[in-house]
């Protein structure tokens, strides 16, 4: 899939600062997606649908640059490792120290998590979400599945939602929100969508479906983030 960048743009968003006061945005932010490994394209394609300015990202200066950051699906052991190669392990965990609006899908949650289940013992972690995340939870590849799931903070119709090699979110820590689960079946209560502050997670895949509802809800994090620090 070829990403063409649309043209900047300008968007007006009104921010209520913690004082009290309107802050407006009125830049397009800029989203990196990580592109190390895993379905970045796709990711690039549905933030640009959803008014931001995507990139990729496989620099530390990449890095720097961008307002937010994507961590795709993919493989996270790989992408962990790879992390290390490319330099960008503590530069990425320093920028979400400080701030940075993250979000991740799949492999990318589990990247995000703070405690892994199932996983190899050298793989690192972001700790971007104080959650615990059994990897492979659902099964191997063959028990991959969609199911409809109503996500908080989203208005419209259920969500279909594409699970392939999930994992699902064990332990929450104090201020971290579940923004979804499974609604039935074997795996009924699963929570499979979390947020904690501006740090998103999905286990599943919605740059894969069209809907790009979860796109757009990152895309406004980060513009409330970049207005706020204006």
């Amino acid at each position: 899939m070829t990403v063409v960048s649309s043209p900047e743009i300008e968007e007006s968003v009104s921010i209520t600062s913690t004082t009290g006061e309107s802050v407006i945005s009125t830049t397009q932010p800029t989203i990196g997606v990580l592109a190390l490994q895993g379905d970045f394209r796709e990711h690039l394609a549905a933030l640009e649908a959803s008014g931001a300015h995507a990139v990729t990202v496989r620099r530390h200066a990449e890095l720097d640059a961008v307002d937010g950051l994507v961590i795709p699906g993919g493989e996270s052991t790989t992408m962990s490792r790879l992390l290390t190669v490319f330099d960008l392990l503590e530069p990425l965990r320093a920028r979400l120290r400080d701030g940075m609006p993250a979000y991740g899908s799949c492999a990318g949650m589990i990247l995000l998590a703070s405690e892994v289940l199932d996983t190899r013992p050298d793989a690192h972690c972001l700790s971007g979400l104080d959650i615990t995340v059994r990897r492979n939870a659902f099964g191997r590849q063959v028990d991959s599945f969609e199911e409809d799931l109503d996500f908080a903070g989203i208005d419209g119709d259920a969500m279909r939602a594409v699970f392939i090699r999930a994992p699902w979110v064990e332990r929450v820590g104090e201020g971290v929100e579940v923004l979804a689960t499974v609604p039935e079946g074997p795996a009924a209560g699963r929570i499979v969508a979390v947020r904690q502050g501006a740090v998103m997670a999905t286990s599943f895949h919605p740059e894969v479906t069209g809907d790009r509802r979860v796109h757009q809800l990152f895309v406004d994090m980060v513009r409330g983030v970049a207005a706020t620090r204006a």
